[in-house]
């Protein structure tokens, strides 16, 4: 039998050990609560270099960086990153030694990225096929102008790499090489909480949009904590408080904390077809999905496809994106599946080590040949179309502000309606929606807009 005496000395000995370390945590609590305030994130220094509506399409800036890589290494074919319409872009560019953004741009990557910016309640009716043949479509298209290569690679992170993955199908020549990061692809009895949740059975999409217009980031953020509460609400607050008197940890924490605080509402009638069409129909994978009455055909995508998937995924696991790629005739395919979850992938230091090194070189050596085929290309230009060009676009000046300038109208269309010789705003305002969205091969209703817009 212990000694009655020894025990009491020893939980007194605890007690004042306890005690020591909750004073030694108190003298530095307010120092790190002031330290979670004062980090940033999204430090690579970048230019906005499109913008339509309240997107902005973001030009990294490799030696405005600090980056220098050698002329003969920087890869002509540029990469776009196509983040989710959920939470802000920059968890892919959260901090130096943990941005997928400066690992692209240390292996001589070319990087641009979307930035969707937060949809107002005027964009509750934006669809998929405004994201996918309008957004994307637009933005791929300068990119392309600026790169003056045919094709460019994308890489589209969870519901980006999706709709990635529909633009690929719809315009297969404009992409070089197609990478999916956590890309939600298959949706029949993958495992996934999300997938189970959002069963046409038990669940409407349309009710909640129907009554709330676009949906909250609150609540979608919610439902995600939801899926792993002791993690999201009890654990990670315990870790934090294990190692308040470590600064770079807290310093890290407070960047994720700031990110996950800064969710993104999305556009209502997107939320409900991403759901109905893809969760609850499965219709990408099936080759079932169409865009305004246009067949996203997954037959197309025969470009080569990298997958980038989280071991511990329960957002999107594995068994969700992996069996895309046995349905799509791409003979040149490939999966990285690494032990970390959907964060993880574009944060955790390992992946930064382990994955994304792999994941630069796989775009490298996808992009040599067609950049060098790109190049003669553009060298081929002759100086007659040129001339030409440059006599056309000093008229268009002239005579009114060129179509391009109409909210909307992107590149692509921008180039058709010129062909059309629908070239400036008054050509657009003398022709009728019918005509124009013939010339522009656009839907009617999108044209439409177009023509409220100027008047």
């Amino acid at each position: 039998m212990a000694d009655p005496m020894s025990a009491a000395l020893d939980i007194q000995r605890r007690a004042l050990e306890e005690m020591t370390d909750a004073t030694e945590t108190a003298a530095v609590l307010d120092e790190r609560l002031e330290t979670m305030g004062d980090v940033e994130v999204g430090q690579t220094p970048a230019d906005v270099v499109y913008e339509e509506n309240k997107l902005e399409l973001l030009h990294y800036d490799a030696e405005a960086a600090g980056i220098d890589v050698p002329e003969d290494e920087q890869e002509k074919v540029p990469i776009l990153l196509v983040f989710a319409l959920i939470n802000k872009p920059y968890i892919l560019d959260l901090q130096p030694d943990r941005s997928v953004v400066r690992r692209l741009l240390e292996a001589g990557h070319d990087v641009y990225m979307i930035d969707w910016n937060e949809p107002s309640r005027l964009d509750q009716h934006l669809t998929l096929d405004d994201y996918v043949n309008r957004y994307i479509e637009n933005s791929v298209d300068v990119v392309r102008e600026r790169s003056g290569q045919d094709a460019i690679n994308l890489l589209g992170y969870c519901m980006g790499g999706t709709m990635s993955t529909m633009y690929a199908a719809l315009n297969p020549e404009k992409v070089n090489a197609l990478g999916l990061l956590a890309a939600g692809l298959y949706f029949e009895e993958s495992g996934g909480v999300l997938e189970m949740w959002g069963e046409e059975e038990y669940y409407d999409p349309a009710a909640v949009t129907d009554a709330v217009g676009n949906v909250p980031a609150d609540f979608l953020d919610v439902g995600f904590a939801l899926m792993d509460p002791i993690d999201n609400y009890v654990t990670k607050y315990v870790r934090f408080a294990e190692n308040v008197d470590n600064e770079e940890f807290v310093k890290n924490f407070a960047r994720m904390e700031q990110w996950l605080d800064e969710g993104i509402d999305v556009a209502g009638t997107t939320y409900t077809q991403f759901l109905e069409k893809i969760y609850q129909g499965n219709e990408l994978y099936e080759n079932e999905l169409t865009l305004d009455d246009e067949h996203v055909d997954i037959e197309n995508i025969d470009m080569p496809v990298i997958q980038i998937l989280g071991e511990y995924d329960h957002l999107v696991p594995p068994a969700a994106s992996k069996p895309f790629n046995d349905v799509i005739p791409s003979e040149d395919t490939h999966i990285i599946e690494y032990s970390t979850g959907h964060i993880g992938l574009s944060v955790s230091s390992s992946t930064h080590e382990d994955v994304w090194p792999e994941v630069a070189e796989w775009f490298s050596e996808r992009s040599q040949v067609e950049a060098d085929e790109a190049e003669e290309s553009v060298a081929g230009d002759t100086a007659e179309e040129s001339a030409e060009a440059d006599e056309r676009d000093t008229e268009t000046a002239e005579a009114s502000p060129g179509v391009e300038t109409v909210d909307g109208i992107g590149p692509t269309y921008a180039e058709r309606l010129q062909a059309a010789g629908i070239e400036t705003v008054e050509d657009l305002a003398e022709s009728d929606p019918e005509t124009v969205a013939e010339a522009a091969e656009a839907p009617v209703g999108r044209v439409k807009d177009w023509f409220e817009t100027i008047e």
